[in-house]
């Protein structure tokens, strides 16, 4: 199937700020994690994400983050079971009152088959990411920006905007929707 014609500056930027490592061997990226990352680290790292997202205290919540070196602002609410990227939790910066919703995910590496990549996340104050989203590395999400449920964020999102789908598109707020009145409407 061709690409969509879409504008990929956003995409070009998101992977010009990714750092590539290749890996070497018969395995893809992932089988060597442990010569890339210390297993005591990824250890002590998953203790402390399993903490942050099954606590209900927000303050508890952002103390931990700060304690794995993100950079979490003032108010922030970070959801149950939302997730920060275990392997690299210090490459997250998160704006003063931003949202980070329910079961959202927030991942600082990719492993594929013959390098992996790393970027920083970061999200904008007063941003929110809705439940279920995952956010790649690289990826910045402006401030007061929206990010819908369950959207794969794989480009920047704008100051302002609003995002959803898989992968995460503009919304147009310009658009109108029909409700079941409308089609009787039509009807009549």
């Amino acid at each position: 199937m061709p690409p969509a014609d879409t504008d990929d500056s956003d995409d070009v930027r998101r992977h010009d700020r990714l750092q590539r490592r290749p890996t070497a061997g018969p395995h893809n990226s992932l089988w060597g994690w442990a010569s890339i990352r210390s297993p005591w680290r990824v250890v002590r790292n998953y203790l402390v994400v399993w903490l942050i997202r099954i606590s209900p205290s927000l303050r508890l919540k952002n103390w931990l983050l700060r304690r794995l070196g993100a950079s979490v602002g003032t108010g922030v609410s970070w959801g149950l079971e939302a997730t920060p990227d275990v392997f690299w939790p210090e490459r997250i910066s998160v704006g003063d009152h931003a949202i980070i919703g329910y079961d959202a995910t927030l991942l600082c590496h990719e492993f594929l088959q013959d390098e992996y990549r790393l970027g920083e996340v970061v999200v904008g104050e007063e941003a929110m990411i809705g439940a279920g989203a995952t956010v790649l590395p690289g990826v910045e999400i402006g401030d007061g920006a929206q990010v819908a449920a369950n959207s794969l964020v794989t480009r920047d999102v704008p100051a302002g905007a609003t995002v959803a789908g898989v992968p995460a598109e503009p919304i147009d707020h310009g658009e109108t929707t029909h409700t079941d009145d409308d089609a009787g409407d039509a009807e009549s």
